[in-house]
């Protein structure tokens, strides 16, 4: 079975209709106006509720950050390449490429950003990289269900299947020569972010067409990979004059 657990998380993916449910556990003494409105949803979907003590949620979700709250469903729908391509919101492409990110949190809040950011989708690795799972979904605030989400073999590889689509590559790297900020970001770019600690695979950089880094002004080399996807995301925002309606 997989699990899907609290309140934006479970609601979103509700919204998303991305996932087929099996059903809903609520924690028994829950009724305020957040936790109705999701067993609303449910119920307008169709989707079973079960009113649950919370160690029963406590062994579903593996842990007791649940909310009150865990859904049985469908694995993560992951998407091909092509749909993230598009998937294309605005006037220029903007794809989020994650080149290893192994920690779930990590994972779960670049994606919140990207969605937040409008970008239209993310590339994720197979192997040795964290996936979407119940922890991200969470981490995202439920995001993870709204963003195209591609699984791929080969990141280095992938860049190339990009720029063939003509995509301009921007990785973001501490040995960047150039400033974040003094690219022009109104092109179709997809943006690439590395792991923790190593950043980008020399692999991978090598196959950027650009690479940027941000400026650090204390003592430490680098940024959280998930502070650095915010900062580099909302500067092409900046600059591409993108507001919410």
């Amino acid at each position: 079975m997989n699990y899907i657990y609290g309140i934006n998380a479970v609601a979103e993916a509700l919204k998303a209709r991305g996932r087929a449910f099996a059903w809903v556990g609520v924690a028994k003494e829950r009724h305020d106006i957040r936790m109705k409105r999701v067993v609303e949803e449910c119920r307008k979907q169709g989707v079973a509720v079960r009113f649950i003590g919370r160690d029963e949620l406590d062994r579903m979700a593996g842990n007791n950050a649940h909310q009150g709250v865990v859904a049985v469903t469908s694995a993560k729908q992951y998407n091909d390449l092509e749909d993230v391509v598009a998937a294309k919101r605005g006037e220029y492409s903007l794809i989020v490429v994650l080149d290893g990110i192994e920690d779930p949190h990590n994972l779960g809040a670049v994606l919140r950003t990207a969605d937040a950011a409008g970008a239209d989708g993310a590339v994720i690795p197979e192997r040795r990289a964290a996936s979407v799972t119940a922890l991200v979904a969470k981490a995202s605030a439920g995001a993870s269900e709204h963003l195209p989400i591609a699984k791929v073999t080969n990141i280095a590889r992938t860049l190339e299947d990009l720029k063939e689509q003509n995509i301009w590559t921007v990785g973001l790297d501490e040995r960047g020569p150039k400033p974040y900020d003094a690219m022009d970001y109104n092109m179709d770019c997809a943006i690439v972010l590395g792991a923790e600690g190593r950043g980008l695979h020399d692999l991978v950089a090598r196959k950027c067409d650009f690479l940027v880094s941000i400026p650090m002004l204390g003592k430490v080399s680098s940024l959280n990979v998930s502070v650095a996807a915010g900062v580099m995301l909302y500067e092409i925002v900046r600059q591409r004059g993108k507001r919410k309606p």
